[in-house]
């Protein structure tokens, strides 16, 4: 019996559409490749979005910028350039999920945004100075809005390459591949802008511009084997009605949802608790610069543990939720990131603060991986519009960051401090866990008896 229930869902992914017959599940090399595209795309999280552009982007830039008539601070300007890409991301993300739903052209969107992505970061060794800013602003927003397009469509392909029994350690991978990625060319970058004249290089300024450089090539290139690797697109053409059949792609997904409250209070319980887990994602270095005086070097130091103590999380909670579930997996991890609020709140050393990065790491590297393997595992199996289910998914982490980030800087602004901000957010983990108390996840048939069928 239990082999005849492998075989169904086996027989169950192709039958639906889901795959195509042709692309065999949990094949190694074709998750691999997958897991690549992170390796790939992750150098702008790390070297752009976190580490080197934001310290260059306030070395070279006024304290103070006037657009207009207007003042606004140069931190505040790339706060709302942030903003703005999750906004525009948000918006379009649903609409290009849709359309390549009904014309079957996930992999040519994919590539879309990581061209898009890749080509802005060279834009980026333009930006030398106040004289360049829209240059430096449009770049960053341009290596964002490719960055978080592509997560779309990238994310979607999970359940169409592995069995639900396998989507814990196969997104973990992809994680794992990231962090990994990411640290290696951090450190190459690093090591060139500390020693430039070493390399020939004219100053550390060209040193840094080519570090935007180097992640855009390492982007589009290690990417080449994810597109090579993945399953091919359908042979959908775009016609004049493939805009309206992906709306309608859309508005059903809509109507689906409204019919499975599980998989809704998932999908609000993940809105929640990733405010909370994206603020501190975002603004913990803000608060370590701020709060206990970290210096550049020791902020890339504090970077770096993350990322590392990152990928050993996300394996070891894919370990754990094979044993306990993912639930249970997600209900321990939001415990501790309940723990690192308070702590964070009581710190102010900054070896304490080494500590508690360190769990953030922990947690980091498993909540995205969990939350996106137990997403994967709550969409109807038989479902052909993957594409806008992971839309929605996404477009809830964009809002969760906006909604994070604007109230910690409200209540910073309302106290005069970061620390009760941090604080405030233990609000968004406990309601993400009230939530997930309802949520229902099922298990699937082990990948030895799909082997066996």
């Amino acid at each position: 019996m239990p082999q005849q229930s492998a075989l169904y869902l086996k027989m169950h992914y192709m039958v639906a559409g889901t795959i195509p017959a042709s692309t065999p599940l949990n094949d190694r090399r074709t998750i691999n490749g997958w897991a690549i595209f992170d390796w790939a795309n992750s150098a702008y999280a790390l070297v752009i979005s976190s580490a080197i552009f934001p310290a260059y982007y306030t070395s070279i830039t006024n304290d103070m910028i006037q657009i207009g008539s207007v003042s606004i601070s140069n931190s505040a300007l790339y706060a709302y350039a942030l903003s703005l890409s999750y906004v525009l991301i948000a918006l379009l993300s649903p609409i290009l999920s849709g359309i390549a739903d009904a014309s079957g052209r996930k992999k040519f969107f994919l590539k879309i945004f990581t061209t898009i992505g890749a080509l802005s970061c060279f834009t980026l060794y333009f930006f030398r100075g106040m004289d360049q800013l829209d240059t430096g602003i449009l770049g960053f927003m341009g290596a964002t809005i490719g960055f978080t397009g592509a997560l779309v469509f990238y994310n979607a392909y999970l359940p169409e390459i592995a069995t639900e029994d396998r989507f814990d350690r196969v997104s973990a991978r992809g994680f794992a591949f990231g962090y990994i990625g990411s640290v290696i060319l951090l450190i190459l970058n690093l090591v060139v802008i500390m020693n430039y004249a070493s390399f020939g290089i004219a100053s550390q300024g060209v040193a840094t511009r080519l570090a935007f450089v180097s992640v855009g090539i390492w982007w589009l290139g290690f990417a080449q084997v994810t597109f090579f690797r993945l399953p091919k697109d359908r042979n959908g053409r775009f016609e004049s009605q493939t805009l309206k059949r992906g709306f309608r792609e859309l508005q059903t997904v809509w109507n689906q949802l409204t019919h499975l409250p599980n998989l809704k209070r998932f999908l609000i319980a993940f809105f929640f608790y990733s405010a909370g887990v994206q603020t501190v994602l975002y603004l913990a270095a803000t608060f370590a610069e701020k709060e206990l005086h970290f210096e550049t070097t020791h902020l890339i130091m504090l970077i770096l543990v993350l990322q590392l103590v990152a990928i050993i999380g996300a394996y070891f909670f894919a370990y754990l939720s094979e044993r306990i579930g993912n639930k249970k997996s997600i209900f321990t991890m939001l415990f501790i990131w309940i723990l690192v609020c308070i702590t964070a709140y009581f710190t102010h050393s900054q070896g304490q603060f080494y500590v508690i990065a360190a769990f953030v790491g922990l947690v980091m590297g498993g909540i995205q991986s969990l939350s996106r393997s137990t997403y994967s595992k709550l969409v109807p199996p038989d479902t052909t519009d993957r594409t806008s289910y992971f839309s929605f998914y996404d477009i809830l982490e964009k809002l969760a960051i906006v909604v994070g980030t604007f109230s910690w800087g409200a209540i910073e602004q309302l106290t005069g401090g970061m620390r009760p901000s941090i604080l405030a957010l233990i609000v968004f983990f406990l309601i993400g866990m009230l939530l997930l108390s309802r949520v229902t996840i099922d298990h699937a048939p082990s990948v030895e008896l799909l082997e066996k069928a």
